[in-house]
This record gives C-alpha cells, sequence and structure tokens, in this order.
C-alpha cells in the first residue's frame, strides 16, 4: 500500500513501515527559521568562526551508528544519539588551543531553494530520508539548542548559502573562520582566512586540500563544478566532462566564461560540439553550485558568540531522550551531578548484522521441544523469491475488464495474491483510491489504473484532451470484492493495515491477509527496520524505484494520480512483486524459527482489530479544546501580568537571558549558577529548587511559582490543545490516530498523528485536555485498565512468593513491599515509607541504581543502595532472574517474552562495557515489558467477538499502554464493562496459566478523563 502524495513525496514508501508525527514534513518546510543565539558579542579581527555543516552532521551521525530507539516509546533516537556525541567531541576538542569566540550550526530548512525555480530537476534524483531519520530532524535542532548554540535555517536557501554569507560577511570584518564539514561544494570558499575541518579525520582542509581535490585553487572551484557536473545533486555540467578535464580547461582558458566563448578553438570534436551544444546548460550549472554570499541573516553574526550549555537544559534533554551513557559523560565534562538517569525499559531495535543466534530453547512454539526444522525449505523459498530476477519492464499495465478477470481468476487459482493500493494522501481516512497493483507469482504482476487525469489540477501531463483509458472504478472494485473478500485467497501485504482501511471506505472488507512487515517484525524484531525498502535490500538485494523517480520535485512535483501510467506501472507493480517476493522467502522462517504462533496470535489478527478502531476513532469536542486554549491564554497573559507585576518591570518570561537576570541580577536569589560566558542558569531543576527553597521569602517564591506555572500552561496549549484541533475529521467530527504494530521490539504499540498515549495526566490542566475526549451523545465512554501489570509479570517470571502473595490477597502492594523491606505494620503506614518502596517496586523493572533512587528520593547514595541490597535480599528470586536472563541473552542472541516473542540483541556480548551493561538492561526489561504488551494484544484480538458474543453496540476506540477506551450505548454500559473486564483478566489464557491475578479497573464516564 503506497499512497504518495505531493506533500509526501520525500518520504518515500513511508506507508510501507509505521509512520511518526513529523514524516509529513520530513524538511519542516512549514516551521519558522530558528537559533538559539549566544550573549551578543560583537565579532571583529580576534573573533573566529565555527560554522558546522548541521545537515552533514545529522547523515554521518545516521550512518555511523546502529539503529536505536527511544525505550519509553520506540522513537528513533540513533542520529540524534550520534549527532549529540560528534557535537558535544567537536565542542570540547574546539576549547584545545585557538578556540571559536563565535559558533554556529547551519541546517536545510527544507528540500527546496530558489534553486529548484533555476532548475526543476535540481537534486530531483536524491533519495528519501530514510523512514526512521525523519522524525529525529526537529530533535536534532533540539539538541543543538540544549548545548546552546546558535541553531540557524532560512526558507528557501541551503545550508551552505547560510555558511557561505556568515563566512563572507567573518572575512569582511578581518576574522577567521572554520566550516566544519568535508563538503566539496563548500570548498570554494577556502582561502583569505577560511579553512574547513573534516571532523571525521580531524583534518583542516586548505587551499592545497582544494588543488588535490579539484585540480585549481578555490577561486576557480565553481567553473570545474559548472562543467563537471554533480550527480548527488543532478547538477547537469557539461556531457563527457570530468573533472579532470574540467581542471584542465579552466586551467588552460581562465574560467567558464572564456571557454565557452572560446569554444570552437577546442580540438577534440566531441568535446568542442558538447560545450558549444551544452553552454547554456553549463551556465545554469554554475549558478546551481554558486553559493550565496548575500543572503539578509534572520541571527547576525554577533549574536552567534560562543555560550556555554547551561547543565540542566543540556542533561534535561540527554535524559529525555534517555541516552544514559552519554548523559553522564557529559555531566562529568561539565563538572556537574547527572542526577538520576532511569534505566529504560528497552533498548536498541536494531543492529549491524543479523543474529545468528540459535533456532531452538524458548520460542513459544515447541521450545525445548527438540532441534529446529532443517532450514531446506527456507533455503528452497529463498530461491524461489529470487527467481526469476526483478524486472520491472515486465509489469503489465491493466485497462479492460476482461484483462482484470483473467488476474482475478489466476488469483483464485494459486490461493494467493499480493495487493498494493495506490492513492493521493498518507491519510487513510481521507485518501482517494488511484489504483491497484497485483502479483500472483515472483516477477508476475500487474497494475490497474482506476483514476489518473481525472483528479488533480492540471490533470496528466500527457497532451491528452481526455484521461487515459482506464476500468471504471466502480466496476473495477466490483469485479474485485470477492477475491478480495474470499477466505479461499490468501491476501499479501506490506503494513496492509493502511490498505484495509482505505479499502474499507470503498466497501471492501479485506481478508484473509498476510503482511510481510509483520513477518519480519515476528522474526528479526530488534534488528533493523521492517520497511518495505530495507526489507528488499536485506532480503532480495534490491533498490525499489524512489518516488522522486516518476513524480518529479518542487513545483512540478505530481500526486499520484497525475503520473503517467507507464510509469506508475513499473512504481506500482513493483510494490506488489517486491511485497510477495519477502512473503515467499519469510513465510518458512516461521516454523524453521518456531515463530509461528508469535505471528498467528499477536502480529496477523491485530491488524484487523486496529483497522476497526482506526475506522471508529473517537470523537473530540472542538470548543472544550478550543475553550481550554482560550483559556489557557488567558492565564498565560495573567502570569505575565503578574510576573511583570511582581519583578516590577516588564520582561520575556520565555527568554532565559531576561529570566536569569530577574531572578539573579535584580531579585539576588540565592543558589544561582552561571555558564563560563557570565549568563545565569535558568533550567527546569534551577526553578524547582528555588520554589522549595525556605529560606526565600513569600515574594520571590511567588515569582518562581508562577514562572513555572506559565512554562507548563505554555506546552499544554501549543502541543495539545491547539495541535488537537488540527487532526479532527473534517467529515467524521473526530480523531482517527493511527497505531503503529512494528514500532517497539517489546510488541508495544506506539500512537501518532496524534500521539493520544502521550496525552499529560498530572495535572488538573492536562486532565483538563481529556475531557475534550467525548462519547456521542447517548453513549459512554469505557476506560479499562489493567492495575501494575508489569508488577505482576515480574512476580510470575522471577517466582518471587511473597509478591504473588500479595497480587493473590488483593495487598496494597507498595505498603506490603515496605513492610516486607523494613518490618513496618501495613496499617497505618508512613506514606513516606510506602513511597520509598513504590519507587523500589517500579525502579527494579528499569534497572535503577543507587544513584538514581537516591536522587528520586532524596537520600544519600549509600542508603539508596542498601534500600536495593535489603530489596534484592528480601526478593532473591528477582536477582537470579536477572542473571538467566543476561545469561540467556548472551547465549543466544535475544530474550523472549512468556508468550514466545522475540526480542534481539545481537551486540549483546560486545567488548564495549557501557554498551554491553545497556543491552543488558534491556534484555532484563525486555520479557517483562514485552509479556504486558502481548497480554493486552490478545486481550483486544478476542474482544471484538466477546462484545459480540454479549449482543453490546460496544466498540474499542483507542489503547493507550495498559488502558482500552470504549464507546457504548448507556444501556449497555455495564455489561460492556463486565465482560470487558473478564476478557482482559483472562488474557494470558490459555497459552498461559499466569501465577498472579490480573485485575482490571474499569469506569465508565461521558468523557475519557470521567471514566479513567
Amino acid at each position: 500500500m503506497v499512497h504518495r502524495s505531493a506533500e509526501a513525496a520525500s518520504v518515500r514508501r513511508m506507508s510501507k513501515t509505521q509512520t511518526s508525527p513529523t514524516d509529513r514534513d520530513p524538511s519542516h518546510a512549514s516551521r519558522p527559521a530558528i537559533a538559539t543565539p549566544g550573549a551578543s558579542n560583537p565579532f571583529n579581527d580576534k573573533s573566529h568562526l565555527y560554522l558546522v555543516d548541521g545537515s552533514a552532521y545529522i547523515f554521518r551521525a545516521f550512518h555511523a551508528l546502529p539503529p536505536l530507539t527511544r525505550p519509553s516509546d520506540g522513537l528513533p533516537t540513533g542520529a540524534v544519539h550520534g549527532f549529540c556525541q560528534m557535537l558535544w567531541k567537536l565542542v570540547a576538542d574546539s576549547k584545545d588551543g585557538d578556540g571559536p569566540s563565535h559558533f554556529a550550526v547551519i541546517f536545510d530548512h527544507s528540500a527546496l531553494s530558489f534553486r529548484n525555480e533555476i532548475y526543476d530537476d535540481y537534486k530531483s534524483n536524491r533519495p528519501p530520508p530514510p523512514e526512521e531519520l525523519v522524525p529525529q530532524f526537529p530533535l536534532i535542532r533540539e539538541a543543538t539548542q540544549a548545548f546552546n548554540l546558535a541553531c540557524i535555517e532560512q526558507e528557501g536557501f541551503e545550508a551552505d548559502d547560510i555558511i557561505a554569507t556568515y563566512a563572507d560577511q567573518a572575512r569582511a570584518r578581518g576574522g577567521r573562520v572554520t566550516i566544519v564539514s568535508s563538503d566539496k561544494d563548500l570548498m570554494q570558499l577556502i582561502g583569505d582566512g577560511v579553512v574547513m575541518l573534516d571532523p571525521m579525520k580531524n583534518r583542516v582542509l586548505d587551499a592545497d586540500a582544494v588543488m588535490e581535490k579539484f585540480g585549481v585553487g578555490p577561486d576557480r572551484v565553481i567553473d570545474v563544478q559548472a562543467l563537471w557536473g554533480d550527480t548527488t545533486d543532478n547538477v547537469p555540467g557539461v556531457p563527457g566532462i570530468g573533472q579532470k578535464t574540467a581542471a584542465a580547461l579552466i586551467e588552460e582558458y581562465g574560467d567558464l566564461d572564456t571557454l565557452l566563448a572560446r569554444a570552437e578553438e577546442i580540438k577534440q570534436k566531441k568535446r568542442r560540439e558538447n560545450l558549444i551544444e551544452f553552454a547554456d546548460q553549463a551556465r545554469i550549472s554554475r549558478d546551481l553550485v554558486t553559493l550565496k554570499t548575500d543572503m539578509t541573516l534572520t541571527i547576525s553574526l554577533d549574536d552567534v558568540a560562543v555560550q556555554e550549555p547551561e547543565d540542566d537544559t543540556l542533561l534535561g534533554f540527554l535524559r529525555q531522550m534517555e541516552f544514559n551513557t552519554l548523559t553522564r559523560r557529559i555531566a562529568d565534562g561539565l563538572g556537574v551531578d547527572a542526577g538520576d538517569i532511569p534505566t529504560p525499559k528497552a533498548k536498541r531495535t536494531g543492529a549491524r548484522a543479523a543474529d545468528k543466534g540459535a533456532k531452538s530453547n524458548g520460542s513459544g512454539e515447541g521450545a525445548g521441544s527438540g532441534s529446529a526444522p532443517s532450514d531446506a525449505a527456507v533455503e528452497a523459498a529463498t530461491a524461489a523469491a529470487l527467481t526469476p530476477p526483478i524486472d520491472t519492464a515486465a509489469y503489465v499495465t491493466v485497462t479492460e475488464i476482461a484483462e482484470l478477470e483473467n488476474w482475478i481468476a489466476e488469483a483464485i487459482r494459486v490461493g494467493h495474491v499480493a495487493v498494493d493500493t495506490e492513492t493521493d494522501s498518507l491519510d487513510a481516512m481521507q485518501a482517494n483510491l488511484v489504483g491497484v497493483s497485483l502479483a500472483t507469482a515472483p516477477g508476475k504482476a500487474c497494475y490497474v489504473p482506476l483514476a489518473h487525469g481525472k483528479g488533480g489540477e492540471g490533470g496528466l501531463d500527457l497532451d491528452l484532451d481526455a484521461a487515459p483509458k482506464q476500468i471504471d472504478m466502480r466496476a473495477a472494485l466490483d469485479a474485485l470484492k470477492p477475491m478480495l473478500e474470499s477466505p479461499a485467497v490468501l491476501k499479501i501485504g506490506q503494513n496492509l493495515k493502511y490498505d484495509c482501511l482505505v479499502l474499507k471506505r470503498y466497501g471492501i472488507t479485506l481478508g484473509p491477509l498476510d503482511d510481510t512487515m509483520l513477518l519480519s517484525y515476528a522474526l528479526d524484531g530488534g534488528r533493523g527496520n521492517h520497511g518495505m525498502d530495507d526489507l528488499a535490500e536485506r532480503h532480495l538485494g534490491h533498490r525499489c524505484i524512489p518516488f522522486k523517480e516518476i513524480a518529479g520535485t518542487g513545483k512540478s512535483q505530481k500526486t499520484f494520480d497525475q503520473i503517467p501510467i507507464d510509469k506508475a506501472t513499473t512504481y506500482a507493480a513493483e510494490d506488489a512483486d517486491v511485497t510477495l517476493r519477502l512473503w515467499t522467502m519469510l513465510k518458512p522462517r516461521l516454523v524453521a524459527d518456531r515463530l509461528t504462533t508469535v505471528y498467528e496470535t499477536l502480529e496477523r489478527p491485530m491488524v484487523s482489530i486496529l483497522v476497526d478502531m482506526e475506522h471508529a476513532g473517537v470523537k473530540v469536542d472542538r470548543q472544550i479544546l478550543s475553550r481550554l486554549s482560550g483559556n489557557f491564554a488567558q492565564s498565560l497573559a495573567r502570569l505575565e501580568a503578574e510576573l511583570e507585576e511582581i519583578a516590577g518591570k516588564k520582561f520575556n518570561v520565555g527568554s532565559p537571558k531576561q529570566l536569569g537576570e530577574i531572578l539573579f541580577d535584580d531579585w539576588k536569589l540565592p543558589g544561582g549558577k552561571k555558564t563560563k560566558t557570565g549568563a545565569w542558569q535558568t533550567g527546569a531543576s534551577v526553578l524547582d529548587d528555588l520554589a522549595m527553597n525556605e529560606e526565600i521569602g513569600e515574594e520571590p517564591k511567588r515569582l518562581v511559582k508562577t514562572i513555572l506555572e506559565w512554562r507548563q500552561l505554555n506546552k499544554l496549549k501549543s502541543t495539545y490543545t491547539d495541535a488537537l484541533q488540527t487532526y479532527i475529521h473534517p467529515e467524521t467530527k473526530r480523531i482517527h490516530t493511527s497505531f503503529s504494530l512494528a514500532a517497539a521490539a517489546t510488541g508495544r504499540l506506539a500512537s501518532t498523528e496524534p500521539n493520544v498515549q502521550n496525552i499529560p495526566i498530572r495535572t488538573a490542566e492536562g486532565r483538563e485536555i481529556r475531557t475534550a475526549f467525548i462519547a456521542e451523545k447517548g453513549n459512554k465512554l469505557i476506560s479499562a485498565d489493567y492495575s501494575q501489570i508489569e508488577l505482576r509479570v515480574l512476580a510470575h517470571i522471577a517466582d518471587i512468593d511473597a509478591l504473588k502473595q500479595a497480587f493473590a490477597d488483593d495487598l496494597d502492594i507498595h505498603a506490603m513491599t515496605a513492610s516486607e523491606m523494613f518490618g513496618e505494620p501495613i496499617e497505618g503506614m508512613d506514606p513516606m515509607i510506602r513511597r520509598r518502596a513504590k519507587a523500589i517496586n517500579f525502579g527494579i523493572i528499569y534497572g535503577i541504581s543507587a544513584f538514581g533512587l537516591a536522587a528520586q528520593l532524596g537520600i544519600s547514595r549509600s542508603e539508596a543502595g542498601d534500600y536495593i541490597n535489603r530489596y534484592f535480599e528480601r526478593f532473591p528470586g528477582i536477582r537470579q532472574y536477572m542473571k538467566d536472563t543476561v545469561a540467556f541473552a548472551r547465549a543466544n542472541g535475544y530474550v523472549q517474552t512468556i508468550f514466545g516473542r522475540r526480542v534481539h540483541y545481537p551486540d549483546i556480548n560486545t567488548k564495549n562495557p557501557s554498551l554491553r551493561g545497556f543491552y543488558e538492561r534491556a534484555a532484563i526489561n525486555a520479557p517483562i515489558q514485552g509479556s504486558a504488551a502481548d497480554i493486552i494484544r490478545r486481550a483486544m484480538v478476542r474482544m471484538p467477538y466477546a462484545l459480540a458474543e454479549e449482543k453490546v453496540d460496544a466498540r474499542m476506540l483507542l489503547q493507550v499502554h495498559d488502558e482500552l477506551i470504549f464507546e457504548a450505548p448507556k444501556d449497555d454500559v455495564k455489561k460492556t464493562i463486565t465482560r470487558a473486564t473478564q476478557v482482559m483478566e483472562s488474557a494470558s489464557e490459555p497459552a498461559m496459566s499466569l501465577s498472579v491475578p490480573l485485575k482490571v479497573e474499569a469506569e465508565a464516564a461521558d468523557n475519557w478523563e470521567a471514566a479513567h
């Protein structure tokens, strides 16, 4: 199911994997330029400016490290981690010797610039960014700001232009410039105080390096590039002229204009003819490669002065990303305490190479019952998937109903067919169907165009008076519907949830089905990306056609319904062919790897479940969100006025600089810390400490608490009440989030566009947001939530008798733990003692350290260490579980849940001790979190049938980690709660009879918050 539009073209086959909130705008073209300028410091002839090519840093960081995801939500963060490492090293190294006085990190604002107006095909052949990289772009900008460095981008210009303008201004003012990049396009700037630094090789590039690279000096680089061209950026140049020839010509004639004027003098016939014929193309190429040095910059050179990072801000960002080791390393470098760094729930979901680990011993399908079946079937399937070789020219365009019926008959005959839809949008709830592709055998694929040239303004660029010949949409769907719904024909696809949702809106219920993304996820969870492009390269050695190759780029880029049908056929049919080949190769591995049960019970059934949930959506009251936004705006204005009154002057509460001056210069509050440049730190921890400081007066405390309140409200307004309104469907008036099945390696679902799993509930204002999620008139929303499911799973897996008995007796588990550890009676227990036990209970699941527990409880590290040791002494089974799990992971390269899901950690035996510890803690947590995720999946799969048996008109709308949200008529609420609770509490059976009871708490109300 590839659904491509002009807006989403740069995210090639995004729908073939799981999307993220930023996938629809990978270039952030709609965002304003951003910056975190340092303190103003006039740039002069003593100044030294560092300009970091941030866009190049991103891709180097992305490719330099194994894939990494944030444990708490599966967000890809590998490039962010690598970027932070590289930036920290650069900042640290630059302090040795002649470091910078001014420093800026420059990014490309979008994929388009003024050069696309000069030449439509400029950079059109560049592949789109990898799907897992797209959501990391805004995080990398946040990282730059967290380092307190200027973060600069400007619409309509490339990063190189911004760098060139800053360099030119610095040179004009007598200063020196170091451009941190190895990009050859920037070499034209070298000279007169400007050098480049290749950070990977730690090599300074000067005029000699330019001569080595281009064969000419920096002043002639542009003319050489104009002749040579650039295949990477699709700069055409002059055909037949390579780098050495271009350098020789420019060296002989002096410059491009002179060469073109005297082209008739060239002795070589072909070279002479090309220079004459493609003279204008050479001039255009020169315009494309010439960097602008006269931009109007949004941030002045004076305002990018070096400024030390604020400890709280930088470390807070690193903690938010869950970069534990890097947080400690940078904290040590800053000379500060790293603070509480909770060990994550899961870790890296990818690795450099596939794990070759054992195929037996505990896979959930005959584990321990003998050796795995022979690999002969897998080898035969692999050979079949690769035969014949992929030939996109062999694909067929189907424009006659009789021919379509022949393909349908063939699918029925063989009993399976790969299916893929082409649409004009990424939003399955609003996408228009453009065509359908089918494949019945490797190499045998077709495309059925249905709506080309009938939709978008301008139609097809085919010089035709009417749309090309196609089968009538309704006639084609009527012909396809019986086969697509037939239980005798298996439908195969990649991320079929999207196709199912699109076809559901056209009256077709697709099924039964196999999903290659989920096959890969079940087989190789934790061993790489499961998108089609990645799978094709990994398993088939085939690079799929990039969307830009058929749709173009820039203003001329077409939506799929505007693409000529011959090109559409090659592109769309390839999807079906590749998908069928992947299925042929992957499906037999389920048996060989003993993972059929995992796929059949935890993966495949979830597709139809989520299709129904996403199609149903959840009703949202726009007026409530609008009212909350208005209320928050008024509150913000009130707080700003109150702050002005308290401070005695007007200031920008969002400005850390002005805030620091108010708190520590004007009010002389204690505890202030300055960076090396003299700016006050005003991070959250600084304000929290001030708010709790009993030594400051009531008025200063009022000032600080008001600032904290302003910050909280500002985030709620911008992130939630404003943003959620944009996701309300224009027709259904409901929000239709997209659930990602193959997001986290442990099996936890993710939610995007919008992320309904991340709505804050810890504050009254945050909980108000959930009041906007409402039931239809005459209905109620029901929230059914597992109680402490991960602790219960831990008690079962680690076989902790005391914990199991407490759960069986329905005791307060935290009070019981406190009683066991500290000898305190449960009745009348000091709340502080219970709080400590609660922190330890949950901390143990995530591998909390004595350092982290000490920070969380406000006690000494030795006391926290004593607590943890006492916990393990009282519950020795937990420590033994940890040892056994790590040993299993080291031996096999994976761990597994109680239902057989495997989470791979192929690099767990790395010689890097910190990285090894990282993987070990992840391996310890994965069976707990993964088993809990599997349990709720099992409950979701059974739920529709159970509710139908109960004869209630209830439907499941949302899954939020351990909570399910339903909507039911008022008269059916009681029966729905009873039946849903029964299903959830018995979800592990009969596959696994847990030694602790599962408990579900369920309530009904008119809105989500009231039901929770």
